[in-house]
């Protein structure tokens, strides 16, 4: 099966060594701050130099706020499928959605017989394991449970809780049977390297989807997690040489076999930092541009706002668009006097700034030509709307600041141990959160820059000072949010204290300040130059 469309994800899956818990704990919290979206850890409840998983992603829940929590995979002939859904819901209520369950039929069996768990044949593993999916969904949709199987059984069970979203269940297959009942039932298949190598992938996946095709599903419905090892060099194989080597090697894995989400094993810091950094916006990169490309050879048929400065005189005035949506509320749109319509106006400008200088001239920005509001007031609503919630995130993240702000003058004051740790975790905590928000307004933008602009620049020529100078305005943010970016890594690595501590601060707020004016000054222009094309044209 070829590339299947799926939005491509980047994680890690590190050792839960007992011997390195505060190395364990570091390297998780840098893959939130950098932007990961998952971490995994692999569960053999009978390594004794191993902590134990739920226990180890209770804690990693704990101490992170966006990235997503797994086993990889969860050793079910010693983990009983009712308490197995429980736990896994609980966490997910707990970390507010961000678990899925890794499920794997057993291995190792001297292992789990030692630990008390029961030796199954590989057929046995696989029926034990088609009950346990059934057993634990049904648990998970609440109410009394009442299951009958010949390895699992639940009579009358009051089940709960029902957790916080509908918990993806993954599966590591290879044989054929495991792989038959991936694709009847599972979420999301997840091979590994050394047991699949990328050669393998594609029969391997073969298989998958025919089951999902019999079972009536489509073959995107299941998604492909390839757990992989490498490290950065000069010498050749997968994920031996450069990130861009690396990001080739995974963008033709997912244009060729469909795999969307790449799980790297690692305990080392640098590796992750250039893994998330590099490999990923670069693995996404190419996988986008041959998307665009295929999808243009296909034929037709298959928050607080300080904007900008007040509008040069010889520029005209704001256009306007009309739309039958109901008013936003105090600040959006006015009802148009007998109508039912209502105006949507550009966002206004005060022309506050924070920083002493913007990165762009602003009076020079060119001005869209005047026009009638057309038949798509809907449109120019949506971008205000969108960019409404871009400030208000961004009003979260000066919150967020302020908060960690005040909270250093206390550590500072106090000199404790006790209280530097727990700013450390502030500190990490805001660097996850911002990092997310980064991501947010890169996604818009380039989606702004690959699909509306091009569209409008087709519909009126005349906009096109206003596209070039929007689209560069989109560079100039990147920089800018990268600094930020930068500043977040210093601060979640810093301690915290003293005069080291209170400069990296200051650098964060700088940089946030920067990032505060250029966005908000970028958002109102672009209300102001775009409401009136929008309406006319619509978004595509």
């Amino acid at each position: 099966m070829p590339d299947l469309d799926q939005q491509l994800e980047f994680g890690i899956f590190p050792t839960p060594a007992a011997a390195r818990i505060p190395e364990l704990l570091a390297l998780v919290q840098t893959a939130e701050v950098e932007g990961l979206d998952l971490v995994s850890v692999q569960d053999h409840p009978y390594q004794d130099a191993f902590l134990d998983t739920w226990t180890l992603l209770s804690v990693l829940g704990a101490r992170t706020t966006t990235i997503r929590l797994a086993p990889n995979v969860a050793s079910l002939p010693l983990r009983p499928p009712v308490v197995l859904a429980k736990a896994a819901a609980s966490l997910d209520l707990l970390t507010d959605g961000r678990v899925e369950l890794g499920l794997g039929a057993g291995a190792f069996w001297d292992g789990v017989v030692a630990a008390g768990g029961p030796r199954r044949s590989p057929g046995e593993a696989v029926d034990a394991l088609a009950e346990a999916v059934e057993l634990i969904r049904a648990c998970w949709a609440g109410g009394t449970v009442r299951f009958r199987g010949q390895h699992y059984e639940a009579h009358g069970l009051h089940a709960g809780p029902v957790p916080a979203h509908d918990i993806p269940i993954w599966l590591g297959a290879y044989k054929p049977r495991m792989l038959r009942l991936t694709g009847r039932v599972a979420d999301a298949w997840v091979p590994s390297m050394g047991y699949a190598d990328p050669p393998d992938l594609a029969a391997l996946a073969a298989v998958v989807d025919e089951a999902a095709l019999e079972a009536g599903r489509s073959p995107a419905s299941v998604q492909r997690i390839y757990n992989v090892n490498g490290r950065f060099g000069t010498g050749s194989g997968f994920l031996r040489g450069t990130p861009a080597d690396w990001a080739e090697q995974l963008a033709e894995l997912t244009l060729t076999v469909g795999m969307s989400r790449y799980v790297l094993a690692a305990d080392d810091l640098d590796l992750v930092r250039r893994f998330a950094a590099e490999v990923a916006p670069a693995t996404r990169e190419l996988v986008e541009r041959e998307r665009a490309r295929r999808a243009r050879a296909t034929p037709p048929g298959a928050g607080p706002q300080h904007d900008d400065p007040a509008r040069p005189a010889n520029q005209p005035a704001p256009a306007t668009a009309t739309t039958d949506a109901d008013p936003p509320g105090p600040g959006g749109a006015d009802h148009a006097e007998g109508s039912g319509r209502h105006t949507v106006e550009p966002t206004p400008d005060d022309g506050r700034r924070l920083s002493p200088s913007m990165p762009w001239d602003e009076p020079s920005r060119p001005a869209a030509p005047g026009g009638a509001s057309g038949a798509h007031p809907e449109q120019a609503q949506h971008l205000k709307d969108i960019h409404d919630g871009l400030r208000g995130e961004l009003a979260q993240v000066r919150d967020v600041l302020d908060q960690v702000r005040r909270g250093h003058t206390t550590v500072g004051a106090a000199r404790s141990v006790v209280n530097t740790m727990t700013m450390r975790q502030n500190n990490w905590t805001l660097g996850a959160y911002c990092e997310s928000y980064c991501r947010i307004v890169t996604g818009h933008h380039t989606l702004e820059d690959r699909s509306v602009f091009p569209h409008l620049r087709r519909a009126e020529p005349d906009l096109g000072p206003v596209l070039d100078r929007l689209e560069e305005e989109h560079v100039v943010i990147h920089d800018v949010l990268e600094q930020f970016d930068r500043a977040l890594v210093r601060l979640v690595t810093e301690d915290g204290t003293g005069r080291a501590g209170q400069g990296v601060l200051d650098g964060v707020q700088t940089s946030l300040d920067l990032l505060t004016d250029t966005l908000l000054s970028h958002l109102a222009y672009e209300e102001r130059e775009l409401v009136g094309p929008l309406s006319r044209h619509g978004l595509s």
